[in-house]
């Protein structure tokens, strides 16, 4: 079955970096778009990132643009988000998830599965 296990969360300070990755097995890793989500506490599920299926297109929510960074690595199947000069309302529980297809875009219901989260917290 499809699985998505998100790691590298945790606490930073105000500019500060990290890098979160997601691991996926269960299906074709190669064949379809990935994305990252973000919800923070006492508001809904936000999309923030997306990447192809081959690398070849990634796109982000305009408040991250210039700041976070995604990528994938098909031989390991495994989708990342670098996170940088990191702000107090990047604080949330990041969320990985699958698409529907190799170019899943900006909606929710763009994807069909969801891993379990890693939190991020940003504050001095």
């Amino acid at each position: 079955q499809v699985q998505l296990v998100e790691s590298g969360g945790g606490l930073a300070q105000p500019g500060g970096s990290l890098r979160l990755s997601c691991a996926a097995s269960g299906f074709t890793f190669s064949l379809y778009a990935m994305s990252w989500a973000r919800q923070a506490p006492g508001k809904g599920l936000e999309w923030v990132s997306g990447i192809y299926d081959d690398g070849s297109d990634t796109y982000y929510l305009d408040s991250v643009k210039g700041r976070f960074t995604i990528s994938r690595d098909n031989a390991k199947n495994t989708v990342y988000l670098q996170m940088d000069s990191l702000k107090p309302e990047d604080t949330a529980l990041y969320i990985c998830a699958k698409g529907r297809t190799s170019s899943s875009g900006r909606f929710i219901n763009e994807y069909d599965y969801w891993g379990q989260g890693t939190q991020v917290t940003v504050s001095s």
